[in-house]
């Protein structure tokens, strides 16, 4: 009930409160949205700029939420716990998540990833993980700065995105 309680102190951008009337679906869809919107979705460059652009793109997302947004993140990890137990919830969640993955997918193909699946969940993984980690986790009085990210990230997607060589025999 913890999730809900938190869920529910959410309103829309238009500053409606949704209270507990709401449905458990409506809030989880409010979370998602506003979430996608805080992460700037739409925002996010086109893989012709290169793999930079997806740093920056990304690393700022990732910042944005562990700063400026950090009772939203924590909601949202809420909300995903509720939703193993809410198949209402779990339909929302799920769907907010596809357009993210979908997207990252996208990305990564177009910077020329060998594994586009793969390296997108580790992408994900990556982000979730810093972010519970600053959060909710044993970080959470260290959040680290968005060159901090950035550079984190950028290890990550080099060693992603990097021609394999074969070893010399």
């Amino acid at each position: 009930m913890c999730a809900l309680r938190a869920v529910a102190d959410y309103g829309d951008d238009s500053g409606v409160f949704l209270g507990p009337t709401a449905s458990r679906a409506e809030r989880g869809g409010r979370v998602s949205e506003r979430e996608a919107r805080v992460l700037g979705l739409h925002e996010m460059p086109d893989p012709r700029a290169g793999a930079g652009s997806l740093t920056d793109a990304m690393a700022l997302a990732t910042h944005r939420a562990l700063s400026r947004n950090r009772e939203l993140t924590l909601a949202r990890y809420e909300l995903a716990l509720e939703a193993t137990r809410r198949p209402e919830l779990r339909t929302h969640f799920d769907a907010a998540g596809a357009q993210f993955r979908e997207l990252l997918t996208g990305l990564v193909t177009g910077l020329g990833s060998t594994a586009p699946d793969r390296h997108s969940l580790s992408l994900i993984a990556w982000a979730d993980g810093l972010m519970f980690s600053c959060v909710a986790g044993s970080f959470s009085a260290c959040v680290p700065t968005l060159e901090e990210v950035r550079a984190s990230l950028r290890e990550l997607l080099d060693g992603m995105l990097a021609t394999r060589q074969a070893p010399d025999d």
